[in-house]
């Protein structure tokens, strides 16, 4: 079974990953300067994209609004900016937008800019949960995972972990598996954590590339293959979980040479199954 720090720390960490994607569609926004931000953001010309979101934030739009904090929390087109970030989340959020919700969740939660508060964090994450938005259930199953303005609590947190999972959230499949890896809030199941991890790795989230190693490395609820282990330990390297290199060497160790070039001739032939779903649709 898991240690309690190594289950503490497949649980901990922020939900950026799948949760600041623009929107691509917005019922409020004007057609033609709508459609001409979205295309120059997709090629790369994040400055007119902000200049084109801009006035349509300013007039009200929630989407444009929630697209303006995406881009001041990545420095895209506009200066690296976490308080403008939450202007424009905040103003999208009061409109009812789920992902400008969830977005302020991350915000709080994170402490990205200033310091963090798991009250208000709770409070996004959960309107945004409500309305059926997966960053917002698995924010709050990371609430619940860590004690984090909520009581400590392994069995809300794979509720809402597998709200989050079963709508394709690789992320939240990841951190249940890890639940199930542990016995944390779920019986022990290492088959169950491997299907978890599996769906998680195939969609490029190193967690659960990470998980899957685990489970080879050992025999859990998988044959053990230390083939198999080193790939997984060599994408979740890629991927940057910061403990798997050195998983993967320790491998290699007691691999024959033969064994180690197989892994690595899997990794580089390696695609993502479902690249498309590394972030919650709207």
């Amino acid at each position: 079974m898991r240690s309690t720090a190594r289950l503490r720390t497949a649980l901990s960490g922020g939900l950026c990953a799948g949760l600041v994607g623009l929107l691509l569609a917005g019922p409020a926004a004007v057609a033609g300067p709508w459609d001409e931000a979205v295309t120059a953001f997709s090629q790369g010309d994040y400055s007119r994209a902000a200049s084109l979101f801009r006035p349509l934030a300013e007039q009200g739009d929630a989407a444009a609004q929630y697209n303006l904090g995406v881009m001041a929390s990545r420095g895209q087109g506009v200066p690296l900016d976490y308080a403008e970030a939450l202007r424009w989340f905040t103003a999208s959020a009061a409109q009812g937008n789920a992902q400008a919700q969830a977005g302020l969740g991350f915000l709080y939660s994170s402490g990205e800019g200033f310091p963090p508060d798991f009250d208000e964090a709770e409070k996004w994450y959960r309107l945004a949960a409500a309305q059926g938005y997966s960053a917002g259930q698995a924010g709050l199953g990371s609430l619940y995972a860590n004690g984090q303005g909520v009581p400590l609590d392994y069995a809300e947190a794979a509720g809402w972990y597998r709200q989050a999972a079963e709508q394709g959230y690789g992320l939240a499949m990841a951190r249940l598996g890890a639940l199930y890896a542990g016995g944390a809030g779920v019986e022990l199941d290492y088959a169950e954590a491997a299907g978890w991890y599996r769906q998680a790795a195939e969609r490029g989230y190193g967690l659960g590339m990470a998980g899957l190693g685990d489970l080879y490395a050992t025999g859990s609820g998988v044959p053990r293959n230390l083939v198999l282990a080193h790939l997984w330990f060599n994408l979740a390297t890629v991927a940057g979980e910061v403990d798997a290199a050195r998983k993967r060497d320790i491998l290699a160790k007691q691999m024959t040479p033969a064994q180690v070039l197989e892994a690595q001739k899997l990794a580089l032939e390696w695609r993502p199954t479902y690249p498309e779903l590394n972030s919650p649709a709207p």
